[in-house]
């Protein structure tokens, strides 16, 4: 495993993405999950390219108002887009209409590249509009958000649970893997690398099962009945409802062009 790898594995700790303050950054939290979700709703049920591609230019722009590093952010976008071209390799291939060329007998329609190229650009939308609205606050803003618009408890606690304590199960992998390296352990291809992994991963399993139940025992002392109070209050201002009224226009005209 390279360390540039193992350390995006193990470095997230539920912060936001880095980026300069912007007025996104003044947005309800309530509002910019919402409206990336109706985003998301919107732009994956069109049917029309121009939609797609007017979504994804609504996106770019939202990604230079939240100021994100736009070197970081289109990295980010291109790992998934590796994943999209295998499909656009595949679908045509897959999907029957007026063929392009053949290859072994196998036909690779126009209509199948289409499709592939349509989800192609919904995804790359959708993803830049989270990355825009969502991932530049923190996990525990997310989750309180969440909370204030009913999601159920238990998820948002899972998630909660989840950013505080995957910072410290990141910390004992990273102990352990320093044990390991501080006994000569080298990675490799061998049978030996991989018993040692499997061990290494069982034991980070074991210490995290024990360090949940010594958390919920400590817990069940203090009074935990399953229910965290939100102490911070959320309120609508001037800029989330024009906010919210242009971004609920602009969705309303990525409906009416699949319609056209």
């Amino acid at each position: 495993m390279s360390q540039g790898l193992e350390h995006s594995l193990t470095s997230w700790s539920g912060q936001a993405l880095k980026h300069q303050v912007s007025w996104i950054d003044n947005l309800d939290a309530r509002v910019r999950v919402v409206c990336s979700a109706l985003f998301a709703l919107v732009v994956v049920s069109s049917q029309q390219f121009s939609a797609a591609l007017l979504g994804l230019l609504l996106a770019f722009m939202l990604v230079k108002a939240s100021k994100l590093n736009i070197k970081r952010t289109l990295r980010r976008v291109v790992a998934m887009d590796l994943f999209m071209l295998t499909l656009i390799c595949v679908l045509p291939f897959t999907t029957p209409g007026e063929p392009m060329f053949t290859v072994f007998g196998l036909g690779a329609s126009w209509l199948g590249l289409s499709h592939a190229l349509l989800i192609t650009v919904k995804a790359n939308a959708v993803l830049l509009v989270l990355f825009s609205l969502v991932a530049t606050m923190s996990a525990s803003t997310l989750g309180h958000a969440l909370a204030h618009l009913k999601v159920p408890d238990k998820l948002v606690h899972l998630m909660l649970f989840m950013v505080r304590y995957l910072d410290v199960i990141s910390t004992e992998y990273k102990k352990m893997r320093r044990a390991m390296q501080a006994r000569a352990f080298v990675m490799g291809t061998n049978r030996h690398t991989w018993k040692s992994i499997g061990y290494l991963f069982g034991m980070l399993l074991i210490r995290s099962v024990e360090r949940a139940e010594r958390i919920n025992d400590a817990m069940k002392c203090r009074g935990f009945c399953g229910r965290f109070y939100l102490n911070d209050e959320m309120k609508i201002g001037r800029l989330d409802i024009i906010f919210t009224s242009f971004f609920l226009c602009f969705l309303i005209l990525l409906i009416g062009l699949n319609f056209l």
